[in-house]
């Protein structure tokens, strides 16, 4: 048994300790102690992106990442992406688009332009299809998904003028 003692955290705004085994993954803190069920179980080994959440504004894998690691670190999930009730704009653009089919890649898609558009927001449709090269779509809705990225840099655009 691991010795373990308080993780404080911030998830989607909110400040919180939490004590758990340290080694527990960050997604099953998320899913099962917190109910956030925007990010999803996919692969449990960081390889499809269904997981992926906000660490200090970097995409990152919930799946493969211990609570201990994200001491003293600010995680958002699709969830927290809504502020005073209005979508995030890449949320907004998904919807627009009608970009998911059956959805369950969805979190890890649209976390994963959300992550990009904090870094760069006017990014080419090539640094686009490369930041979302490693998040799997099982349905093939990737036109749908580009579409939705565009726009969603669009509307980020829009909102800054």
């Amino acid at each position: 048994m691991h010795i373990h003692g308080p993780i404080k955290v911030k998830v989607n705004g909110q400040s919180m300790t939490l004590d758990m085994q340290p080694d527990t993954p960050l997604l099953n803190v998320l899913r099962n102690d917190l109910c956030l069920n925007g990010p999803k179980f996919g692969c449990g080994l960081g390889e499809c992106g269904a997981c992926t959440v906000l660490v200090d504004g970097v995409a990152a894998r919930a799946c493969v990442i211990p609570i201990a690691g994200m001491n003293d670190r600010a995680i958002t999930t699709l969830e927290g992406l809504e502020q005073a009730g209005c979508l995030d704009p890449v949320q907004q653009a998904f919807i627009e688009e009608q970009a998911a089919q059956c959805g369950y890649c969805m979190n890890g898609m649209i976390m994963t332009i959300k992550a990009l558009l904090l870094r760069s927001p006017n990014p080419s449709e090539q640094e686009i299809r490369c930041e979302l090269d490693f998040n799997l779509c099982r349905c093939g809705t990737h036109i749908e998904i580009m579409r939705a990225a565009l726009r969603a840099v669009e509307l980020v655009r829009e909102s800054a003028t």
